[in-house]
């Protein structure tokens, strides 16, 4: 059997924490931002943490290396 190649797409988008958790960037930040409120601006700026259930099908498509 080959080799699982890693979804370049998709790892260029999401993090995995040495803990497994898989972080990414909040969508809505390049422009239109300075009609918000500072709480959405700042909220913007923290990355989000994705659920279990995405956190499955990510670890399909990136796999992990062996050491």
């Amino acid at each position: 059997m080959s080799k699982m190649k890693t979804h370049k797409a998709l790892a260029s988008r999401v993090k995995i924490t040495g803990t497994g958790k898989v972080t990414k960037r909040r969508a809505g930040q390049d422009h239109f931002n300075s009609g918000e409120t500072g709480k959405v601006g700042r909220r913007k700026k923290r990355d989000k943490t994705m659920s279990k259930t995405h956190r499955k099908a990510i670890n399909t498509l990136i796999p992990k290396k062996k050491k």
